[in-house]
């Protein structure tokens, strides 16, 4: 039976008749209601016509959470009176609730996506609700992306409605092509505010570690919570682990503690979001910022904690990592203390932090990982996805470091375009990288055996399970904690996708169909030939029969150690990493990594690297999750990184010549190149010459002085006068100006051999003629009234020439001399040679600066001339008595 009356109390009732008269005329709307209004429940079933009287029409309700979907079902079927699977449904990655009768499905939007990838018409559905749209997930954004190019291209009578508790309405509006904007009104009560930060500093969040005294913190609050309020406790933490910690440190408290994330039971799940007649203290992760009702809530505890999603250099696969909390989650979150009566929340951090904390959270395109969205967009035939309708546009750089893989793996071709294999890998449901050691490892394995794996890699393993990826591997085979259930899970889905070519049982349908057969489809030659397809290496090397992994999986158990080990370095094949003693080894990508004191992998002469971190202020990456391997595996997986052939380089201060044969940056074979390549040896010169500069060549001083004397020009004159005042200028020019000692050079000493000042002659403009008037237009020297030939100093980068001459021996005259037009910088000497004055105007001087100098130094120097008009005066290098002569 209906429950009508708790369906009227819904507020966005009031706002149906709107959005239901806004897809009649546009076919999309964007729908902006607060949590607890029903827009998430009641929507879907008047769209559907299972309420309200209208036609009858098949819904889609796109969540971003598994949790989310599955209560959403539960909510909807509980006010039909029904059971899930009868007109409501749901389903989640390895999970399907719904019959032939299903009217309104929920489904993650990764369920949505793998659907659109198979069936671009959405073949029977008529409508679409994304719901939670204002949390910018990736997957959200590209389902709306590609929905909207179906309604444009294939289906222009399918209705599309932007959910969101809180979302940029107008720009969501202009993305669905001037969808009206509906809003409704919803039910809140004041929530009060109180500012708990700790007593001490604590670590800000780093990667996905949280100072333990944050959190002991959060659970202090907790209880002065329970003590201070009534009603139940809403605790938002970034994670799993976090709840799990937290949870731990509550024992005692007069309350029943429960925990709310995407893994948690869903006896757990349920309990959390049905009333109960006792107090409880609920943990949560940032699902329950809006996509979930808790009821009996009156107070949250906000830890000030969240994750957003981030490339995870560790492993190579996006990943999430904790941040402080938007301004927007915070009101969202305490909003939660507000819906059923007066409420209260506890923040975790000073008042003064919060105007420091970002507004919104970053939409995922912005910061995320981006391989399987270029995948998703490669399958769509947009590989660029520029002709996607998305609110932000993807970074370019991310974009080309997510082409380099998807090339590397096999999923699309240099140019982009998607391969079968890519089209397989995409509804793998797995991040590309394991998509390949899933399908690869198959053919070496079998299907079961490199499911198990990959599902280790795909949900990291616990830390208790230890850093030995064969041992954790047994471990979850054995367990009964969630983990290994959930584990076993994915395992099955893993399984009956990879044996299914046509990817039918990704996902399973209902009725489900069965097909346990299906060949492994070989890659494209081209990938083949860089080791990275199911090349004959992986499965047929004799390293690979000797040690039980054949190609047919009932040909023997290959043992865990291997198994474990080929599939982590088909998934991470740069971070193969050989052995440098004491637990150290260096990865194929030339990072540094150490395993823990205890490792029995320390000992491995080889280790294919799945998890690794490097601590802040350390050298090396340490390890947290690899295997075994041997070199034939870290050859055939890391193929592609494989080279051989002569190196000439510079190395410490001079040039090294070898045959050497690498794995990326790991040498497997190395010895001396007696007959180098003359090329190579000239271009590790020019690399010498690069890195320490050109004083390897000899310079003497009219070398140096040449060099001065044609960087003034250049700065002067320009034209056809060569730049070399900057070495990197010079070597760019070193055609013109090394050869043909440059190519005779060896080695260092080579270079020390060559006539800096003779090779920069071949610089000058010989060709126009301008180089006989070097001397003209920046003499070497320049004659002063005493018949003295003075050296003129150009070296000043960007200043004048410089003329250091003694004041008595310019006596007479009156005009600046000059150099290329330019009026140099006389420097007045004192008769003992010392600096009395500067001066680039000499007729001032002699009128006014030269008494001065006068004044101070005819006392201290008597035996020379020091006339009063200087203008008339003799020029002299001599004292008195030698003029008298």
């Amino acid at each position: 039976m209906i429950r009508t009356a708790a369906l009227d109390a819904l507020p966005v009732r009031e706002a149906v008749p709107a959005l239901v008269s806004a897809l009649d005329g546009h076919g999309t709307a964007v729908l902006c209601a607060p949590p607890g209004t029903g827009k998430t429940t009641l929507v879907p079933l008047v769209l559907a016509g299972l309420v309200g009287g209208g036609p009858r029409r098949r819904v889609v309700v796109a969540e971003p959470r598994r949790i989310a979907a599955r209560a959403a079902a539960r909510r909807m079927a509980w006010l039909l009176g029904e059971q899930v699977g009868g007109a409501v449904g749901f389903t989640v990655r390895g999970e399907r609730v719904a019959g032939p009768d299903t009217v309104v499905e929920v489904v993650t939007t990764g369920v949505l996506l793998q659907r659109l990838q198979r069936d671009q018409e959405l073949t029977g559905v008529d409508v679409v609700v994304l719901d939670e749209c204002h949390e910018r997930h990736l997957d959200a954004d590209t389902v709306a992306a590609f929905l909207l190019d179906v309604r444009e291209t294939l289906r222009p009578e399918l209705r599309l409605v932007a959910a969101s508790a809180t979302t940029d309405s107008a720009g969501w509006a202009r993305v669905l092509g001037g969808a009206p904007v509906v809003e409704a009104a919803g039910v809140s009560y004041s929530v009060d505010t109180v500012w708990a930060p700790p007593a001490r500093p604590v670590r800000p969040p780093h990667g996905m570690r949280v100072d333990p005294a944050q959190l002991t913190h959060v659970a202090s609050v907790v209880r002065r919570a329970l003590a201070e309020r009534d009603g139940d406790v809403l605790c938002f933490l970034p994670g799993v682990g976090e709840i799990a910690r937290v949870a731990g440190q509550l024992g005692g408290v007069d309350a029943e503690v429960l925990q709310i994330h995407g893994r948690a039971p869903a006896a757990v799940q349920d309990a959390a979001l049905s009333v109960a007649d006792h107090r409880r203290v609920i943990l949560s992760t940032a699902v329950a910022e809006s996509s979930l009702t808790v009821p009996g809530v009156r107070v949250v505890v906000d830890s000030g904690l969240a994750r957003e999603p981030r490339v995870d250099h560790a492993r190579g696969l996006g990943a999430l990592a904790t941040v402080r909390a938007s301004r927007a989650a915070g009101r969202q979150r305490a909003g939660r203390a507000g819906r059923e009566a007066p409420g209260t929340v506890y923040r975790c951090w000073a008042e003064a932090e919060d105007g420091r904390l970002a507004a919104f959270p970053s939409p995922e395109i912005r910061i995320a990982d981006l391989t399987q969205f270029a995948l998703q967009a490669a399958c769509w035939g947009d590989p660029d996805a520029t002709g996607l309708a998305l609110l932000d546009p993807p970074p370019a750089g991310a974009m080309a470091a997510a082409r380099e893989v998807l090339v590397a793996v096999g999923a699309v071709s240099p140019a982009g375009a998607v391969t079968a294999r890519g089209q397989r890998m995409a509804r793998l449901g797995l991040h590309p990288r394991l998509a390949r050691a899933l399908l690869d490892g198959s053919a070496a394995l079998g299907a079961r055996r490199a499911a198990e794996v990959v599902a280790l890699l795909s949900e990291e393993p616990p830390r208790e399970y230890g850093d030995d990826l064969a041992g954790a591997w047994r471990r979850a085979r054995a367990g009964g904690d969630p983990y290994a259930s959930r584990w076993r899970t994915e395992v099955a889905r893993l399984d009956r996708a990879v044996r299914d070519p046509a990817g039918r049982t990704a996902e399973p349908q209902y009725p489900r169909a069965s097909n346990a057969g299906g060949a492994v489809p070989s890659a494209p030659p081209a990938f083949e030939e860089r080791g990275l397809g199911r090349s004959p290496d992986l499965s047929a090397s004799p390293a690979f029969e000797a040690r039980g992994l054949g190609r047919s999986p009932g040909s023997g158990a290959a043992p865990d150690d291997a198994a474990a080990g080929l599939i982590a370095a088909l998934a991470f094949p740069e971070r193969v990493a050989k052995a440098r003693g004491e637990g150290a080894f260096l990865m194929a990508n030339g990072t540094a990594a150490e395993l823990g004191d205890g490792s029995r992998l320390r000992s491995a002469p080889w280790l294919a690297v799945a998890v690794a971190d490097r601590p802040p202020h350390s050298a090396s990456a340490r390890v947290r999750l690899g295997a075994v391997i041997d070199g034939d595996t870290a050859r055939a997986a890391a193929a592609h990184l494989l080279t051989a052939g002569e190196e000439v380089c510079w190395e410490d201060g001079d040039l090294v010549a070898r045959a050497a044969e690498r794995l990326g940056a790991i040498e497997l074979s190395v010895r001396p190149l007696r007959t180098p390549d003359p090329a190579l040896v000239r271009a590790a010169l020019l690399d010498g010459l690069r890195a320490e500069g050109l004083g390897l060549l000899r310079w003497s001083p009219d070398a140096l002085t040449l060099r001065a004397r044609l960087g003034f020009l250049h700065r002067t004159l320009g034209g056809a006068w060569p730049d070399v005042a900057e070495d990197r200028a010079l070597l760019e020019r070193a055609d013109d100006w090394l050869e043909p000692e440059l190519s005779r050079a060896r080695r260092r000493a080579d270079l020390g051999r060559i006539d800096a000042g003779q090779a920069l002659n071949r610089l000058l403009p010989w060709a126009t003629g301008e180089a006989v008037r070097l001397d003209e237009l920046a003499p070497e020297r320049l004659e002063v009234p005493s018949g003295s030939r003075i050296r003129v100093d150009y070296s000043a980068e960007h200043g004048q020439p410089v003329l250091a001459v003694k004041l008595q021996e310019l006596f007479g005259l009156a005009e600046t001399p000059r150099v290329a037009g330019v009026p140099v910088l006389v420097h007045l000497l004192s008769p003992a040679g010392r600096p009395a004055a500067v001066t680039a105007d000499l007729a001032s001087f002699w009128q006014g600066g030269y008494r001065a100098v006068r004044a101070e130094l005819r006392g201290r120097y008597p035996k020379h001339p020091w006339p009063e008009d200087p203008a008339t005066a003799e020029p002299t290098r001599h004292t008195n008595a030698r003029l008298r002569r």
